[in-house]
């Protein structure tokens, strides 16, 4: 299994890169990550965390893998918004930890930026506007004003998703130093270790491979 992961991500990531970062920017990625992972762990609704690192893979300084337990066909609000919430946790640790933010999250924002959008705008989940459509089925771009990344409706979702994080790293902030502090020393953690490092217990004994995983990257 740990050939078939490895081999995974070089196909999904490309290769390790060789590339040298200072080490302000290392530990700025260790804790980019870590809060990715921390997040995750602390979510009930979040896909359990698998790894963590800090290795340069193609355009990514750092990597989280969280898989489901089992294949998905559909996903509830709730498991929607805990996938926001993994998303902004670099963001947030950049705001919290450094007080300074940077490029890194633009993936992160992107990702976490689209979920709302579909939420509001296609599946109907927001209290606010209620069960309709708003966007194509491709969801390209909107039928109605208002009813773009940037409406009201999805800037409410990530705000509240903001201060829940925000909340939820204050709360834990020595998990967070101790998932980092491994992460530079070891740059990859497996699930076991990840979870040891920040005090918490395993979401599950047996963690089940997932074909199709969902990477957070720096």
């Amino acid at each position: 299994m740990s050939d078939f992961t490895d081999s995974l991500e070089k196909i999904i990531l490309g290769v390790p890169r060789g590339i040298l970062q200072s080490p302000e920017d290392r530990e700025r990625t260790a804790y980019h990550e870590s809060m990715h992972a921390l997040v995750g762990m602390l979510t009930p609704e979040a896909d359990p965390v698998r790894k963590v690192s800090i290795v340069p893979r193609g355009q990514a300084l750092g990597v989280t893998l969280s898989t489901p337990d089992s294949d998905r066909v559909s996903y509830t609000r709730e498991e929607l918004e805990a996938k926001i919430r993994v998303s902004l946790g670099g963001r947030v640790a950049e705001e919290v930890v450094y007080g300074k933010i940077t490029t890194g999250a633009e993936s992160d924002i992107q990702q976490l930026t689209q979920i709302a959008r579909q939420m509001v705008g296609r599946w109907g989940m927001s209290d606010k506007l209620g069960p309709i459509t708003l966007l194509p089925s491709d969801g390209a771009g909107p039928l109605l004003p208002g009813a773009g990344a940037g409406s009201p409706q999805t800037q409410w979702l990530v705000e509240a998703a903001h201060a829940d994080v925000t909340k939820l790293l204050t709360e834990h902030r020595d998990r967070l130093d101790g998932l980092s502090h491994a992460l530079l020393a070891a740059e990859t953690l497996d699930a076991p270790d990840a979870y040891a490092a920040a005090s918490l217990p395993m979401h599950s004994a047996e963690p089940a491979p997932e074909p199709v995983p969902a990477y957070s990257l720096t």
